[in-house]
């Protein structure tokens, strides 16, 4: 049975289904890394150069405020799904956490942290819509298609 597992995180329902598939399915003495991927707008947050337009000047600390409060929302979320699998009977030092900002794309981030050593990831099917699904393809098809060395697990 799978002894390391990757669960691609973000902060929302689809995600919390895919933490709670792992405690409903796998043995507990798996080890699991709760994985995220945020934004990197530290570049964009410390912009300030004449060229920029006003309006842009006017609103840059408020989106990177904006910025701010996701970040704090995934690392709630992740600690809450951390608490759930604790609860669900999994070695509190075998759940971790990896927060890490986006270097090359949120699905081949999570690819690159997948081949790193897992046995199975496990990622929520749904997050866009099915119009967007179908011109961009979601990030769980991309994880999909892209994880060469583990088993991909979609959670409906």
């Amino acid at each position: 049975m799978a002894k390391n597992l990757l669960i691609s995180f973000d902060d929302s329902e689809n995600a919390m289904r895919a933490v709670q598939f792992a405690a409903d399915h796998f043995l507990r003495d798996a080890k699991i890394t709760l994985f995220s991927v945020v934004e990197d707008s530290s570049t964009l947050c410390a912009m300030n150069s004449p060229e920029l337009t006003p309006y842009f000047k006017a609103e840059q600390q408020a989106f990177c405020s904006l910025e701010d409060k996701k970040r704090e929302l995934v690392e709630t979320a992740i600690q809450a799904a951390r608490r759930c699998l604790i609860e669900a009977g999994f070695d509190h030092e075998q759940v971790h956490t990896k927060i890490n900002r986006r270097s090359s794309g949120v699905a081949r981030d999570i690819i690159s942290e997948a081949d790193s050593g897992y046995d199975v990831v496990i990622i929520g099917r749904r997050g866009v819509s099915s119009l967007q699904d179908f011109l961009f393809g979601s990030v769980a098809q991309k994880v999909l298609q892209g994880v060469k060395n583990a088993a991909v697990l979609a959670v409906p």
